[in-house]
């Protein structure tokens, strides 16, 4: 281990209901919470979660504590003879939770949202007895990226008839950062010409705007080379900056203008190639070139848009590629009309397109099995399984309804943490009678037209010793004659066993009389292990004509059990007598 991080253990708890679980299966109902910076280096400390969790340090090896992350990837890992929770792979929060969307749906179940904490869920599992403790770990953002332009440089051409207060819209810093750690201003190198002012953008960022303060003169100066730096909130702070070339051109009187400077669209998931998105309307009031107007997206609007939709030059959008609202639910474009004059004159406007959900996605089941099979003397209550339930949609679309196979002696039991069950028994279980169970788990979201998930989880019952040898006739009767030869077979008994393997393992003994030495029963002997009875001397008729005595059969379970037969023994003088029972 390297050496400890400085982490925050926050003891807010989350107060919940649990069903009721038999005392040999512990799940808690209580979060453990710590808070981390990203970018720790392998191996660092967290925190030592035994002791958080109350646990014996002395018994984690033997206990098996372990610690499950729902991912492909594992970023922490708990040391199971320390008791240490520590960074197995560094961790980068912009990886985690990319801010792209209101939220983003990771299998590491990550739940991220912009300005929002970033936490992973995890699962300590601890056997013998079996334990469940969930721990959350938030991320906490380090100012590890600095601001960053999509080009190097840009051009900018105004004519220099342009009256000062136009403005022109600049291009727009990206900073993987979150939090105060983003882009917090823009600043403009000295310059007498311009001024730099900051507009609303239908959202909580602001983009950059070039706005001219004194009239330009190309005869005077044709160029303006301008240095716009983006500074981060961190600390220390980050910045970025990009070359803004201004041209001077001749003059062209008016510039296109839109009928609104702000447009606001809504487009349903899944919206087909073709499909009209608006109708974009600018106009100008020169004549012949210099009022023909062309439209065009910005350079600086990000690169997925161009491959979601096509902008001719009439002014239409139409869709181009796929809308999937789960990877992304609202665009931001830009759009520039042009003119045809030379020098051309443009203005810009925005577009907010916002898509809506569709149910899309059927829920997905994830089981995580307990134990490979299931005692049958198991107590109603006993957890089989944990069940999880995910539905990438959202809205009514992302709810979803779990239930199992009917005539089953299982059942699902909420947890505290939303689309968590636990598959518990809810009846006696009976090996003999059921010996596997085929669970259906279906899941169904409650979107129209619903979708569902399927499930199935296989049960074995496992042999317990609750059956004890049986006879098929009691009490058993049989005919002897006399002066039979000593040693030889008189007779064979035989029970059988409704359990399995060492539990219908059966042995057989003949119960000796204490009273005297003389009892008949203490001339005779079985095999133990086929039931097979013996007479160690000759009878005689005339001196006894009839005895009885008791077999016992026991199986070989833990602990044994076993039941007897009495055995009415009748002599015969006749050489014709036999056997019944």
């Amino acid at each position: 281990m390297k050496g400890r991080a400085a982490v925050i253990a926050d003891d807010k708890r989350y107060v919940f209901i649990f069903l009721l679980f038999p005392a040999i299966f512990g799940i808690t109902s209580a979060v453990t919470h710590y808070s981390i910076p990203e970018e720790m280096v392998a191996g660092s400390v967290v925190a030592n979660l035994a002791t958080d969790l109350g646990l014996d340090l002395k018994t984690l090896t033997k206990r098996r504590i372990r610690l499950d992350v729902i991912s492909n990837r594992k970023y922490l890992d708990i040391n199971k003879e320390t008791g240490d929770l520590y960074i197995a792979e560094k961790i980068d929060r912009e990886y985690l939770c990319n801010f792209k969307t209101s939220s983003c749906f990771l299998k590491m179940d990550a739940l991220c949202v912009e300005n929002v904490a970033c936490l992973i869920s995890l699962k300590t599992v601890v056997e013998n007895p079996l334990e469940i403790h969930y721990v959350e770990i938030e991320v906490t953002d380090v100012n590890d990226h600095a601001p960053n332009f999509a080009y190097k440089d840009v051009l900018l051409e105004i004519a220099e008839s342009t009256l000062p207060g136009e403005d022109f819209q600049l291009q727009e810093a990206k900073d993987p950062d979150s939090g105060i750690n983003s882009v917090r201003f823009y600043k403009l190198s000295q310059t007498e010409y311009f001024e730099l002012e900051l507009r609303e953008n239908g959202g909580e960022k602001k983009v950059p705007v070039l706005k001219l303060r004194k009239l330009l003169d190309r005869e005077h100066q044709v160029t303006h080379s301008l240095i716009l730096t983006a500074v981060d909130g961190g600390n220390p702070p980050r910045s970025g900056s990009i070359i803004i070339n201004v041209t001077v051109l001749d003059d062209n009187d008016n510039r296109p203008k839109f009928s609104q400077e702000f447009y606001s669209v809504t487009l349903q998931e899944n919206a087909p190639v073709g499909t009209l998105v608006i109708k974009l309307n600018a106009t100008d009031l020169d004549e012949g070139q210099n009022g023909e107007i062309v439209y065009a997206f910005l350079k600086n609007i990000e690169k997925h848009i161009y491959a979601t939709f096509d902008l001719d030059q009439t002014g239409e959008i139409r869709v181009k590629g796929d809308l999937d609202f789960e990877k992304n639910n609202v665009y931001r474009v830009g759009v520039m009309a042009s003119d045809k004059g030379q020098p051309p004159k443009t203005s810009n406007c925005r577009i907010i397109i916002k898509v809506t959900d569709e149910n899309d996605n059927g829920p997905e089941i994830e089981v995580t099995s307990l134990s490979d099979v299931v005692p049958e003397d198991s107590k109603p209550g006993t957890v089989i399984s944990l069940v999880s339930i995910t539905d990438k949609d959202s809205g009514v679309n992302g709810k979803v309804v779990c239930k199992i196979s009917d005539n089953v002696p299982f059942e699902l039991k909420s947890s505290f943490k939303e689309n968590m069950y636990s598959l518990v028994t809810n009846a006696k279980l009976d090996r003999e009678a059921v010996s596997k169970y085929d669970v259906t788990i279906t899941a169904t979201d409650i979107g129209q037209p619903p979708l569902s998930s399927v499930k199935t989880l296989k049960v074995q019952i496992s042999d317990v010793n609750d059956n004890a040898p049986e006879f098929l006739h009691k009490p058993l009767e049989l005919y002897l004659m006399e002066n039979n030869p000593p040693g030889a077979s008189i007779y064979s008994v035989s029970a059988f066993d409704k359990d399995l393997n060492e539990n219908a393992a059966i042995t057989y003994q003949i119960i000796r009389e204490d009273r005297a030495k003389s009892h008949m029963s203490s001339f005779l002997n079985v095999n133990s292990d086929n039931g097979h009875i013996n007479a160690l001397k000759s009878f005689d008729f005339e001196t006894v004509k009839t005895f009885q005595f008791h077999v016992v059969a026991a199986d070989s379970g833990t602990p044994s059990l076993s039941s007897n037969v009495t055995v009415w023994a009748v002599f015969c003088c006749s050489r014709h007598a036999g056997f019944q029972s």
